[in-house]
């Protein structure tokens, strides 16, 4: 089984990583926007691994990987329970919607 070459790899992060500044730029929606920055963190770590492919004796990649999908995880959690109480409190999740008090 032969192995896939690690330029094949970086260029699938780079167009992850592209997709998701895109996602994050472009959306509007809160939740298109925090699935851009997810798409972010996956190319990090994608990166990760397949840098640390490359010294197989030394793990330091693969638990920059976990820590980032653990940090992701969490992230991912309150940035939802946010959107949840902006939704509550504003009645919409459109990010060009939301207008504070003061400036209304």
């Amino acid at each position: 089984m032969e192995a896939i070459p690690i330029e094949h790899i970086l260029l699938l992060g780079a167009v992850l990583f592209s997709l998701g500044i895109l996602a994050v730029i472009s959306k509007r929606h809160a939740v298109v926007v925090l699935m851009g920055i997810e798409l972010i963190f996956n190319a990090a770590n994608l990166n990760l691994v397949a840098f640390s492919r490359y010294d197989p004796s030394l793990l330091q990649g693969q638990m920059f990987s976990l820590f980032v999908i653990v940090v992701a995880a969490a992230e991912a959690a309150v940035a939802l329970a946010i959107v949840l109480r902006v939704y509550q409190h504003f009645k919409t999740a459109n990010l060009n919607e939301i207008v504070s008090p003061e400036n209304k």
